[in-house]
């Protein structure tokens, strides 16, 4: 795939943004790329989790502005067409995704983070909104998503004040899990998703994809939410291997069914 690099470690798919020159900055191409890859890769029934990380200094600088005029003259139809399906291919991902940020996460490239499920950082790792600086409003899910994640007051700091976020600053606000030296990210993610692949894969998007609509949903909607998809998961394979673990005291063995 264009400016992707696919790699697998057992149960679990490996995606590197890897146009390292650019500091993966965004193109038509990369982010075409990179939702042919996630399909592709979660299209195989032994992958059960992601990991999305970046080549080089950088997790994802944002728009590549030398490749804006590739979009065509209508921003909103250009920006649907070429990066609409990566945000939404990890949004809707089949298995968990865990983003690795190795370096700067900027403008759309924030916006690129938040889209996974769960959020590690190298020490290096910096986040910054960037768009305010140049006389834009954010954009690629940034306000839908970030508030989300921090709160509508530390969310409209960062974009107005367009502070850089070290990885540790980042940490205490809730919006990664943990940060690490640089050199132990890889495995710090891998590790991560190889606990997630090993889990009841069914469960675990229901529960993203509940998380989703409670948004939207009054207690009462929500409460009938869960019991939906409940009714739906509670027949799978490993919600009834995880009763007959649970019964007969061992660990569950999950096989994603």
């Amino acid at each position: 795939m264009a400016g992707v690099k696919q790699e697998r470690d057992g149960g679990v798919g490996i995606l590197t943004l890897d146009e390292p020159d650019s500091l993966n900055a965004m193109t038509p191409d990369l982010l075409g790329g990179l939702a042919a890859a996630i399909a592709e890769m979660t299209g195989e029934g032994g992958v059960r989790a992601l990991v999305l990380t970046g080549a080089g200094r950088a997790f994802c600088s944002g728009q590549n502005l030398k490749a804006a005029q590739a979009l065509g003259p209508d921003l909103l139809a250009g920006v649907m067409r070429h990066y609409w399906p990566a945000f939404k291919a990890l949004r809707e991902c089949r298995v968990p995704v865990v983003v690795a940020v190795n370096g700067v996460a900027a403008g759309g490239g924030f916006s690129l983070a938040l889209a996974g499920d769960i959020i590690v950082a190298a020490r290096s790792a910096s986040f910054i909104q960037v768009f305010s600086r140049i006389g834009l409003v954010p954009d690629l899910g940034s306000t839908w998503m970030l508030p989300r994640v921090v709160g509508r007051q530390r969310a409209l700091e960062l974009m107005l004040l367009n502070e850089p976020l070290s990885a540790e600053a980042a940490e205490r606000m809730g919006l990664v899990r943990s940060v690490v030296d640089d050199g132990q990210l890889r495995e710090e993610a891998l590790t991560l998703a190889r606990r997630l692949a090993d889990g009841p894969t069914r469960a675990l998007v229901a529960t993203r994809q509940l998380l989703e609509v409670s948004e939207h949903a009054t207690f009462e909607e929500q409460f009938r939410h869960e019991l939906e998809a409940q009714s739906e998961i509670r027949t799978s394979a490993d919600a009834l291997e995880g009763r007959a673990a649970f019964v007969e005291k061992r660990k569950a063995r999950f096989t994603g069914r």
